[in-house]
């Protein structure tokens, strides 16, 4: 969503580059930049004033005419400043201390307000709770029916006494509810309640019944990331006839520009708790002011990252892996498949890789990653048979033809994965000898340095062209990987996934 935004501010900020100080005018040009990038990402006028004001008086403060380098300097005060508006610190739900803890849901028809109820029942069923989803949108038609759709998807059961589709007391399902969770012990209530196409005084009062009815301990606002400056409108015509405490932003992966997530939190005073960011029910997650900072900013995302890992790989698993390629034991298919489905739980791969720092100089290839990819290369190999996982190398002509047919695939399908298995066993087997991961320095605790001799240092050997010889060739890529291994100082990072190593390139299936 916020894509635009970043090429605009990533292209400000590269022309301070290589300047050893700034000028009041380089300052107040970076500055109008900044101003028109927000403005074009539908940011709130009054937002963008306070922030562009903020911003140009730190940068022409001591901060930034006493720093080292002052583009970075002023990098940083437009990230602090970017995380001020979003809300500073995070946030977190407040939990009743005498469960059940009841949550409303609040916001306008196809703001995707139940779906986001079944995603927050499942992120809460993942952290250890029991919730129970309730049923009180009973104008919408199906929307009780959708409900119990999405509540049976995420595992989590629905109280929906009545039919819906206009039939039914929404505030008296919302306050029997209450004693049902009580009785079922269930320590957290969420309830659905009616949206319309557009705030009236029918919606306002029924949410008003509900609110006075059941004393939420928190009451959240829905709103849709993608319709812009009418999501602030809406947001405060909520706050002035029912009150909310906080913000839940759904659609965040759409390609709108994202201006109200900028400045929802400014504009009513009340805190983004939780993003929704695609359509699967995984696709949901507490909201971090600094980590969407550090987004827009292309700097990454390492910590939702390994916080996505954590929960895709299994622990025991992970040590069982860590212990084989500790004793030098093959890596073999199998393993290779667990651990493809492990980051495919992770979500798609261009979200992935663009949580990385500074991926955003190649978006143009992280878009080509296709994650069929890696549906393709696990029809492969649960097509083998187990034998066959364990040693590829008992795969001849007859055995492909016959992998590919049950794959859905071509026999140099089959041929390119097992070449790239191939490489990804010579890195396995290079880390269990303490040597790194080809192509790259050593790093503390995993090897990969340039052999040391005593008191004098070798430059490292010049590396040779691969030869058009099949046998040549074949010599060539037999070698240690040892000797690949440059003694030097690592380089700049890649600018581009071509500039990558061989070898990873190669498991990318490039």
């Amino acid at each position: 969503m916020f894509q635009s935004l970043s090429d605009r501010l990533a292209a400000t900020f590269k022309n301070l580059r290589g300047k050893g100080r700034l000028t009041e005018a380089d300052i107040d040009e970076t500055v109008r930049e900044i101003r028109v990038a927000l403005l074009d990402a539908d940011v709130a006028l009054p937002v963008v004033r306070e922030f562009c004001a903020r911003v140009k008086e730190r940068a022409l403060g001591v901060e930034v005419s006493g720093a080292l380098n002052p583009a970075q300097q002023v990098v940083k005060i437009v990230h602090e400043e970017l995380v001020t508006i979003l809300g500073g610190e995070t946030r977190r739900l407040r939990f009743s201390k005498t469960p059940p803890t009841v949550i409303m849901l609040l916001g306008l028809q196809g703001a995707g307000k139940t779906t986001l109820a079944g995603k927050l029942a499942a992120w809460l069923k993942r952290n250890g709770h029991t919730p129970l989803l309730v049923a009180a949108d009973l104008q919408r038609p199906n929307a009780v029916d959708q409900l119990q759709v999405v509540g049976e998807r995420a595992g989590v059961p629905v109280y929906a006494p009545e039919p819906g589709s206009g039939i039914g007391d929404p505030v008296a399902v919302a306050r029997q509810s209450i004693d049902v969770a009580a009785t079922k012990l269930h320590d957290i209530v969420i309830i659905d309640t009616a949206g319309r196409l557009a705030v009236d005084d029918d919606l306002m009062a029924q949410a008003r019944g509900i609110r006075d009815a059941v004393n939420p301990d928190e009451v959240l606002l829905v709103v849709d990331a993608m319709i812009g400056q009418d999501a602030l409108t809406t947001a405060e015509l909520f706050m002035a006839g029912v009150g909310f405490d906080g913000v839940v932003l759904t659609k965040l992966d759409g390609d709108a520009r994202g201006g109200a997530a900028l400045s929802v939190r400014q504009v009513t005073g009340q805190p983004i708790l939780f993003a929704s960011t695609g359509e699967k029910l995984d696709d949901f997650d507490v909201f971090h002011p600094d980590r969407m900072a550090s987004r827009i900013l292309d700097m990454g995302d390492v910590l939702t990252l390994i916080e996505q890992a954590e929960r895709a790989f299994d622990a025991d698993e992970a040590a069982r892996m860590a212990e084989k390629v500790s004793k030098g034991q093959d890596f073999t298919l199998e393993d290779f498949l667990q651990q493809m489905q492990a980051v495919k739980k992770m979500g798609s791969l261009s979200k992935l890789v663009g949580m990385l720092p500074g991926m955003g100089d190649v978006k143009a290839q992280l878009d080509q990653l296709d994650d069929r990819e890696l549906d393709r290369v696990a029809a492969i190999i649960q097509s083998m048979t187990p034998a066959e996982r364990e040693d590829p190398k008992i795969l001849n002509g007859s055995r492909r033809a016959r992998i590919a047919r049950g794959s859905g695939t071509e026999v140099q399908n089959v041929n390119s994965l097992v070449e790239r298995f191939g490489e990804a066993q010579k890195m396995m087997r290079q880390m269990s000898k303490g040597g790194g991961m080809p192509g790259m320095p050593g790093m503390p605790g995993m090897g990969g340095g340039g052999k040391k001799s005593k008191g004098k240092t070798t430059p490292p050997k010049a590396k040779k062209g691969r030869s058009g010889n099949p046998a040549k060739r074949a010599a060539q890529e037999s070698r240690s990987l040892d000797d690949m291994l440059p003694d030097a100082a690592p380089s700049a990072p890649p600018a581009t996934l071509d500039e990558l190593p061989d070898e990873f390139r190669k498991l990318l299936g490039g």
